[in-house]
């Protein structure tokens, strides 16, 4: 059983937001849609080369109560670092969800 106590990290749920350009376009961001209390444990790390450019990715488990409706297209943040959202599944009874999401290291 988790202990609602763990939940310790402040993070802000963002959903894929399209604004139009102007000129027939459209510009692609994220828009917060609330915050969140979670619990953030990093497992494992990797280098990664992505577009020419070096970093490490860390692999987060992270638990949040489950009423909040989260999918992969969600992302989390927490000041400059997003974590991208890899898989989600429910746990204990289906109170708390659990995600898998990757942090980039530049």
């Amino acid at each position: 059983m988790l202990n609602p106590g763990s939940l310790k990290t402040r993070l802000a749920l963002e959903a894929p937001a399209e604004t139009p350009d102007g000129q027939g376009g459209v510009v692609r961001s994220h828009a917060v849609m609330t915050t969140i209390w979670a619990a953030v444990t990093p497992l494992s790390s990797r280098q990664d080369e992505a577009a020419a450019a070096a970093g490490a990715v860390v692999t987060h488990r992270i638990v949040i109560r489950s009423n909040f409706e989260v999918t992969l297209r969600h992302r989390l943040r927490e000041g400059d670092r997003i974590y991208r959202i890899v898989a989600i599944r429910d746990q204990h009874d289906r109170r708390y969800r659990e995600i898998l999401a990757e942090l980039r290291l530049d």
